[in-house]
């Protein structure tokens, strides 16, 4: 707790905080088929209350009906998709060694590992994703899965959502048979921060900005027992095209490139904020034609005031070049509706700008970048955009047969997902997604898609010579559970 923190804000997080750990003493003890069924129920019951949440996210957010019942179903397959990892127990890693007198290293004991829940997770929404990375989003899908019980800090961008969203989860989860304060929610930045300190609190997952997200992780390692804080603080997530790419596809990639900006008004955190091409290729005409799109609300006042510093900085720079400069249109209470821009600059006038241009802008905001002849693109990427959850490269016909891997292996090293064609939004919830990448797109590269999301809200347990009925289900002769396990059997490295 911060010294500062007002008593009524004290006792607030702190029955929160005292409700989790109760929360987690049971949840972490329920046999992975409950919580799956769990899981499932709560998917059922959002898709029972898509009108009301979608009307609700609509008013809110400014983000059209489609796109918010796309997230909504992208929502209920995410937690059903964590429903199928647990319900075999497969996710729990059992490794069993017997007992072996004869181990070619001497005498091994029985040695009983699996994964255990980390306890109590606080989860910082977003505000670009108001089902998918929200209130019942990926990172709460996850630590649900793994056990943990969930404290959401709600977005202020979408509250009235996140609070019915909230009774609507919680409900089901607790008829499904899980306790009590399985998930809660809280308001205000003062009781996230709070939270963050609290020493029930044992994992953060934050998704928004840079600024305060180190904030946040700097109070997670600054506690007197410092707890791991899985941040996504931004990408600018380049795409690089070669010559011999355009020449058989321009329009194609130009459109493609001008879609994947506009999507959503550009506030994704998968958006290509930059486009590298070979000095003299012409794009100015299909550029600009392709981004005659309707005005798009932004999410909200803050976001709708960052974009336009932003935007007005970079065409301060001089030398940069307006290929398509949209529009700002502001009402009386901040909320903005914009039209796409897009400029161009000479890539030694990235180099030399610096964090001017290199920074991110959120919105329906991008650079192409103009590289002369002979330009190691893999050199590129490493000095100016070292850290990205994505790397697009497009590649001619006979570059990707001749290709070995070498730029692709080099281009891997900065980036959580690497694609070979096509465009970084869109980000699919299947298992083998990494969704994460180097500093500064997250503070720890792990990923918040896909099941190997599980992963951040586990840590390993072994458990040597213990009685049986001492041991959890998972672990015992009997395996009630009847959890898959590897087992190394007495006598065995004999044979190595």
């Amino acid at each position: 707790m911060t010294a500062t923190a007002a008593p009524e804000l004290d006792r607030t997080v702190d029955d929160v905080a005292r409700r989790a750990q109760e929360a987690f003493a049971l949840l972490s003890q329920a046999a992975p088929g409950l919580r799956a069924d769990a899981l499932r129920r709560a998917a059922a019951a959002l898709g029972d209350h898509a009108d009301e949440l979608v009307a609700v996210a609509q008013a809110e957010t400014g983000l059209a009906e489609a796109r918010l019942r796309g997230e909504l179903k992208r929502t209920q397959v995410q937690l059903r998709l964590f429903a199928h990892v647990v319900a075999d127990g497969a996710y729990l890693d059992v490794r069993l060694d017997e007992a072996d007198p004869d181990f070619v290293l001497g005498p091994r004991p029985d040695l009983r590992r699996a994964l255990w829940p980390v306890g109590p997770v606080l989860n910082f929404a977003a505000s670009n994703f108001p089902f998918a990375f929200s209130v019942a989003g990926g990172d709460t899908a996850a630590a649900l899965a793994a056990g943990c019980p969930v404290i959401v800090k709600a977005h202020p961008g979408h509250p009235r959502l996140s609070e019915r969203t909230a009774q609507i989860v919680a409900a089901a989860l607790v008829e499904a048979g899980l306790p009590e304060s399985t998930l809660q929610l809280v308001t205000g930045q003062d009781a996230g921060v709070a939270l963050v300190e609290h020493p029930a609190v044992r994992v953060a997952a934050f998704t928004g900005s840079q600024r305060v997200g180190q904030l946040l992780a700097a109070r997670a390692a600054a506690r007197p027992d410092p707890i791991p804080f899985f941040g996504e603080l931004g990408s600018v997530n380049p795409v690089l095209v070669t010559e011999q790419a355009l020449r058989e596809r321009a329009g194609e990639l130009l459109a493609g490139y001008v879609a994947s900006v506009t999507g959503s008004a550009g506030q994704l955190c998968t958006k290509p904020g930059f486009l590298l091409v070979p000095e003299g290729t012409k794009y100015d005409d299909v550029v600009a034609a392709a981004a005659q799109v309707p005005e798009h609300r932004l999410l909200n006042p803050s976001i709708a005031a960052g974009y336009e510093r932003r935007v007005a900085e970079v065409l301060s720079v001089d030398g940069v070049r307006a290929v398509h400069r949209g529009g700002f249109r502001r009402d009386a209470e901040g909320q903005a509706w914009v039209t796409p821009t897009f400029v161009a600059v000479p890539l030694d006038l990235l180099r030399s700008a610096g964090a001017a241009l290199l920074d991110e802008v959120f919105g329906p905001f991008s650079v192409i970048v103009e590289y002369p002849a002979g330009t190691d693109l893999a050199d590129v990427v490493a000095e100016l955009f070292p850290g990205n959850l994505t790397l697009t490269l497009h590649l001619g016909a006979e570059e990707a047969a001749a290709e070995r891997g070498g730029l692709v292996t080099r281009l891997a090293r900065h980036a959580g997902r690497i694609l070979l064609g096509g465009w970084p939004t869109g980000v699919a919830v299947t298992p083998a997604m990494q969704h994460g990448g180097p500093w500064p797109a997250t503070t720890t590269d792990g990923t918040s898609v896909g099941t190997a999301a599980i992963g951040r809200f586990l840590r390993g347990v072994t458990f040597q010579d213990a009685p049986q009925e001492l041991l959890p289900p998972a672990l015992r002769d009997d395996n009630p559970w009847g959890v898959p396990r590897a087992v190394s059997a007495r006598g065995e490295s004999l044979g190595w």
